[in-house]
Formats: C-alpha cells, sequence, structure tokens
C-alpha cells in the first residue's frame, strides 16, 4: 500500500498561518496539530548556555489551545485533513471533545479528525490534573463520545467517571459523518481499545518496525474480535529521526537539547537494543517526563550518562537516503500515514534553519520508494 505523508503543524508562538496554503495543495494527508501544555523540552536548559533557539523565544512552553487553533485552520484550507495529535481525555471532559470535534468537522466540511489519549504526565502532574485510572477513564470516554454523537435525544449515562442526567447533544454531526476517532496507544489496554473503538492509530516513542507490526496485529485482532473490520483501522505514525551527513550527526548529538531526546524513549527499547536507559530500567519515554524534577543539575549529570550509540540504535538516522530507507520500513510493518519529524533541528538555529529541507527531501524519497504520488 502506498504511504502517504502528514506533516506536523506547530501550535507554539509565534503563531504563523501564512504557510498553511503549502502544505494543503495535496501532498499531505492531514496536518497535526500537538496539544500540549508543556513541551517535552525541559526549560531548565533551554537558555543561552545550552542553546541558541532561546534566543528566538523566551520558553518551549508557548502552546497555544489546540482546539481554537485547529478551527483557524480549518478554515484557512479546503482539502487536507486536521488532526489533534493528540487531545487527552483527562484535561477535557468527552462531552466538550464530542462538542469540539462536531464543531470542528462543520468548520472543516468533514475534514476534521478527533485524535484522542489518555494524557501525558507533563501536561497533568503540575496541574493538579487527577492521573489516576487514564485509561479506564479514556475508555468510558470515548465510549460516551460516540454514544453522544449517536444519539436522537436526550441520553442518561451512570459511568464510574462520568455522569449524564437528561443530557443532549442535538447538534448532528457533518453529512459526511461523525469525525473518525485516532487512537494514540502504545500500551496493550490502550491496542485493545484502538481495535474496539478507533478509526485510526498513531502510536509515540520508540518502537522499530518489527514492535510496530506486532503491535499492529495485536489491534487488528481485537477489531476482530469486536466484529469490526480491521483494515478500516488506519495506521500512522510520527517518526522522530535525525537527519544529516556523518559529520553533522557528530555534532548534533553533542548539543544538550538533543540529548534530551533520550527522556522520549523507553528503556524497553533501548534495552532491546542492547542499551541500559539513563533513567532506569521501567522508565516509559513521554510518559513519564515530569518537568518539574528535570532540574539543571540533574540533566548535567544525565547527559555525562547519555551514549549518542543508545539513541542512534533506536532513532531513524542519517542522510535522506538513510532516513527515507528506515521510514519505509514502517511501512512495510503496516503504516499508511507517517509524519517526518526532524529532531535535528533542535541542534540550534543553523540546524533548524536547515530542517524543513532535509524533511522534504526525506518525504520526496519516500513517496517515490513507495510508488506514491502526491
Amino acid at each position: 500500500m502506498p504511504l502517504e505523508l502528514a506533516s506536523f503543524f506547530r501550535t507554539t508562538l509565534p503563531l504563523d498561518l501564512t504557510g498553511l496554503d503549502a502544505l494543503d495543495d495535496g501532498r499531505y494527508h492531514s496536518l497535526w496539530l500537538p496539544d500540549h501544555l508543556v513541551s517535552f523540552w525541559p526549560d531548565s536548559i533551554w537558555t543561552p548556555e545550552f542553546t541558541d533557539l532561546a534566543q528566538v523565544s523566551p520558553s518551549p512552553h508557548r502552546y497555544l489551545d489546540t482546539v481554537a487553533l485547529a478551527g483557524a485552520v480549518a478554515a484557512r484550507t479546503t482539502g487536507t485533513r486536521i488532526a489533534t495529535s493528540v487531545l487527552d481525555t483527562v484535561r477535557r471532559h468527552p462531552v466538550m471533545l464530542a462538542q469540539s470535534a462536531l464543531t470542528l468537522s462543520h468548520i472543516s466540511q468533514g475534514r476534521f479528525i478527533l485524535g484522542l489519549g489518555a494524557g501525558e504526565r507533563e501536561n497533568l502532574t503540575p496541574y493538579g490534573f487527577d492521573e489516576s485510572a487514564r485509561v479506564s477513564r479514556f475508555a468510558e470516554a470515548v465510549r460516551l463520545i460516540k454514544l453522544l454523537w449517536a444519539a436522537d435525544g436526550p441520553v442518561d449515562v451512570a459511568g464510574r467517571f462520568f455522569t449524564l442526567t437528561h443530557a443532549r447533544l442535538d447538534t448532528e454531526p457533518h453529512t459526511s459523518g461523525p469525525p473518525p476517532i485516532w487512537i494514540g496507544a502504545n500500551g496493550p489496554r490502550m491496542l485493545e481499545l484502538v481495535g474496539e473503538l478507533g478509526d485510526g492509530w498513531w502510536p509515540t516513542g520508540s518502537a522499530g518496525p518489527d514492535t510496530y507490526a506486532a503491535q499492529l496485529a495485536t489491534i487488528r485482532e481485537a477489531a476482530e474480535r469486536a466484529g469490526r473490520d480491521p483494515q478500516a483501522i488506519t495506521a500512522a505514525k510520527m517518526v522522530v529521526c535525525l537527519i544529516g551527513e556523518p559529520e553533522e550527526l557528530t555534532e548534533i548529538l553533542r548539543r544538550p537539547l538533543v540529548k534530551s531526546l533520550v527522556l522520549q524513549l523507553t528503556a524497553d527499547a533501548l534495552a532491546e537494543a542492547g542499551h541500559r536507559h539513563p533513567m532506569g530500567e521501567r522508565w516509559r519515554g513521554i510518559q513519564d517526563i515530569d518537568p518539574r524534577v528535570l532540574t539543571r543539575d540533574r540533566l548535567l549529570t544525565l547527559f555525562e550518562q547519555v551514549d549518542p550509540a543508545a539513541i542512534l540504535s533506536v532513532v531513524p538516522h542519517g542522510t535522506p537516503e538513510q532516513v527515507a530507507e528506515q521510514i519505509g520500513a514502517f511501512g512495510e510493518a503496516g503504516a499508511h500515514v507517517v509524519s517526518v519529524l526532524d529532531y535535528s533541528g533542535m541542534a540550534g538555529r543553523a540546524f533548524a534553519a536547515d530542517s524543513a529541507r532535509k524533511v522534504r527531501a526525506v518525504e520526496d524519497l519516500l513517496l517515490a520508494r513507495t510508488g506514491s504520488t502526491p
């Protein structure tokens, strides 16, 4: 199956909507809008001491509201799908998610994809959100959203997490149908829920093509048990990579913000590649990032322990040709939509200025490699 491309749309300040025309020309299957309060880059090292990117932006956490921004993007585009990547069911009540998704579907003329997940620590813990039973809460929330979209009158729900009494959402879906729900999932229970409830799947993290294929098989088996068509679930993948010539990569991997990429990698993925994770054998990657405890001193100690070879063992890297080949392996593992996220841009302003060109080169090679057409 030919691969389709997705592109991330930045949801941080400074806001720039001027490039939307170039993203709406048919090249991309969808535009993915991240949803965060806090970024994965610790602010304790977002200083001129560690990166010249701090001269461009005073903070890595200047996020805008993704739902509101998705409306602006939808109103300024006509063909490309718009997807939240991903909203969580802890910070947003499912009734409001259901209403927002219908609104965005109507604004976009049926092009909106509701990306949902169970939540990540960096967006929950600092703000006092209840992190308990996140997966169970997620499952109940998704079922409630679907119930509200399908109901032809008021509904009553007495759930474990949500209670509705004579509650109505009379706004009908767009004529194209209710928005598809794509689920961000990695763990066993979440993968089962993708098969049972999801229309698409996009995992985060550092798992390679073999793990991706095994997880997709789990999803499809769950779909069959639920009486659903397994092939109707769109398999997607955000691929974090490092694009550059060998000498560039050597320099890139010296930079603190790039070294911090190890925080997004799981201990299991590094262990499979023969490396020990400096955060310990139970580290779950982005699920465990807590910005409050990532002090300057702790990160400096971490950087001394980071083995660049460990990062390269699980992150696609190399020239555009090499990265395209590595990402193409996800297509062979079952991915249908991929986004190329070049982390080398975090090495500094000079690398960031060249990152878009590198990503474009990888995308072109991917399209040619898989026989796809933009």
